[in-house]
């Protein structure tokens, strides 16, 4: 049985290594794990969205690779998102224990302190003793002491707590920054565009494009009608760009109001063109103000496209785009530059 297993595996990966080589998949473990998945066959959903994605690929896009991973592969909570709640957990369950205890605590002095007050309307009316009077003053003084001692212990305790929240917000946020999509819009986030962008220019390079998508005017949706409506248009902004996606474009939200969508093996020609059935599409949305039962109809966006050249840098690349996006802004907004290829 053992051996059966081993050599199953062993032909596992004498098939997953060669599709690695041939989709140039760098050799990680977690991508060792999902094509052992994809050539073992026991995930067919696994094997759809693969197949899909590298049909017309000469590489396998490595973020949109990883998604498929975590999806079906990977379990579902990871080890640091693990820890955090560990973590926030074991802060939780402190801080509740010191406040039952605080509470009980405060309980047992009020009792104290009533029955005090009761004792001395009875020193004057019993007549008690100069003993019997100190016996009270340290009882009442011991039930001082203790509650003390119990709001310096809660205090203590918020004060740790204090400190390992404002722990968990710097892990959250680097948590956050490697996570790949945007919470607003769903798309993939900047984190997700510089690292596809940055693999694509190195190994499939041939005839990329990248289109910057600027919404018009958006400062003016948030004055006009607040931040909840800007919101809504982001998110229905990115839903079109994600479903116009086709031909292994791929959207993402590159930061504030401004998109970006990477074309592998497109040509600037074909390029321009996606950009401006993508904005014919954008002037069709409209947006619905549930406070106010108003539409907003006039959205639009003004598009910069780039081609890939030898020697480019992320920078000179995203440059050349962004240029063309702030051209296409200064002569009016709602349209596509360059306008010849």
């Amino acid at each position: 049985m053992t051996q059966d297993i081993f050599n199953q595996s062993a032909g596992y990966l004498k098939k997953a290594v060669p599709l690695m080589i041939k989709y140039q998949v760098p050799t990680t473990p977690t991508n060792y794990a999902l094509w052992y998945a994809y050539v073992s066959e026991e995930i067919p959903q696994l094997n759809q969205e693969l197949d899909a994605l590298l049909d017309g690929n000469k590489i396998c896009p490595p973020m949109r690779a990883e998604l498929i991973y975590r999806h079906h592969v990977a379990d579902k909570t990871d080890s640091q998102t693990w820890q955090l709640r560990q973590s926030v957990d074991a802060m939780l369950c402190e801080l509740t224990q010191s406040v039952k205890d605080t509470r009980v605590d405060s309980g047992k002095f009020q009792r104290a302190i009533e029955k005090s007050f009761e004792d001395l309307h009875r020193v004057e009316d019993e007549g008690w003793s100069i003993e019997e009077v100190m016996v009270l003053i340290r009882n009442l003084a011991g039930d001082t002491k203790r509650i003390s001692n119990a709001a310096k212990f809660f205090n203590h305790t918020l004060e740790k707590s204090q400190q390992e929240i404002e722990s968990l917000k710097k892990q959250l946020a680097a948590t956050e920054k490697l996570a790949l999509y945007d919470s607003l819009t769903g798309l993939l986030n900047r984190h997700s565009f510089d690292a596809e962008l940055t693999s694509l220019m190195a190994k499939n390079n041939q005839g990329l494009c990248l289109i910057l998508a600027d919404i018009d005017h958006f400062k003016r949706f948030n004055d006009q009608y607040g931040h909840l409506l800007g919101d809504q248009v982001l998110k229905s902004f990115g839903r079109r760009l994600n479903d116009s996606a086709r031909d292994g474009s791929q959207a993402y939200r590159f930061g504030g109001e401004e998109f970006a969508i990477l074309l592998p093996q497109s040509g600037l020609g074909r390029a321009r063109q996606f950009a401006e059935t993508t904005r014919k599409l954008i002037e069709k949305l409209s947006v619905r103000d549930k406070r106010t039962a108003k539409s907003v109809d006039n959205i639009s966006a003004s598009f910069g496209v780039s081609e890939f050249r030898t020697g480019d840098t992320l920078t000179s690349f995203i440059t050349r785009a962004d240029e063309q996006l702030y051209e296409a802004k200064r002569l009016g907004r709602n349209r596509v530059l360059p306008i010849t290829s």
